[in-house]
């Protein structure tokens, strides 16, 4: 497969019982071969990683080849997390969003309006309204799916559904939309072995921008304090962005549900009563 889609003959194979697996290509080169779990998943992510590349911000493994199930990527040495690194990966995310979006929700040129995020099934469909469009488009859908597989409580529910109708009010300043990864967790945070941190495995779409900074923080990242620190300097947040934390989480977190099971539809509930009384 790697060697029909980069055009080199594959030499050998370091870890090819999972997906991705890591091919040593003729000449030396190691590169991560994955295979895309639906049909559109490949396309949906090559064009993430293109639109998140052409800002000039924040790297990317390249793209060595790909087709409508299969991707090959560079492969990235990575190292142990840094103050430095992740200053410099705290201005390159900020400049990252301020390369902006055409609306919110707004799919990367070339990618499917039908992407994902993980395995979950995520629609971009493009809006002018962030608290409408967030509501409408990323947190009541799973919040649905969720109450249908028994992760969401009926009283849960409600809870999240009220900080839906209150979103006008708990957004904070109207802001443009910018250019999100989309699934910022540490796991699809890469600490380059060459002092610099790579971004896999997007689900790239226009948004706010505190929806990757509360990703961030929801499943942990090493030297957060100094990545928020370099984010501040290079774009500083609105008054009030500590207090919106929970609010952004509730995407993340009814997805995990939707995915994972009832502990994450417990954490949903508890963000959005943070998010309702913070």
């Amino acid at each position: 497969m790697a060697s029909r889609l980069t055009g080199r003959r594959v030499t050998a194979e370091r870890a090819a019982s999972g997906s991705p697996a890591e091919v040593v290509l003729e000449g030396g080169p190691v590169v991560m071969v994955k295979r895309g779990d639906a049909p559109g998943a490949v396309r949906a992510e090559v064009a993430g990683l293109r639109w998140l590349a052409g800002a000039g911000a924040v790297r990317v493994p390249a793209v060595l080849g790909h087709d409508e199930r299969w991707l090959v990527t560079e492969r990235v040495d990575t190292g142990r997390p840094d103050a430095g690194a992740a200053a410099r990966f705290g201005h390159a995310l900020a400049h990252l969003h301020a390369a902006g979006a055409p609306e919110f929700g707004a799919a990367p040129p070339g990618g499917p309006e039908d992407a994902f995020i993980g395995r979950a099934p995520m629609r971009n469909e493009p809006g002018t309204d962030w608290p409408a469009w967030y509501a409408e488009h990323r947190v009541l859908p799973y919040l649905r799916a969720a109450v249908d597989a028994g992760t969401v409580r009926a009283g849960e529910a409600a809870v999240i559904e009220r900080v839906c109708a209150r979103l006008p009010d708990l957004a904070g300043p109207a802001e443009p939309p910018a250019r999100l990864h989309g699934d910022l967790w540490n796991g699809n945070v890469l600490w380059g072995a060459d002092g610099e941190v790579r971004l896999i495995d997007p689900a790239a779409h226009g948004g706010h921008r505190e929806t990757d900074l509360a990703m961030l923080r929801l499943f942990g990242c090493p030297q957060l304090e100094r990545v928020l620190a370099g984010y501040q300097e290079a774009a500083p947040l609105a008054e009030g962005w500590t207090r919106r934390v929970g609010l952004h989480q509730l995407f993340p977190l009814l997805v995990h549900a939707v995915l994972f099971g009832r502990g994450y539809g417990e954490q949903a509930a508890a963000a959005a009563r943070e998010a309702l009384t913070g």
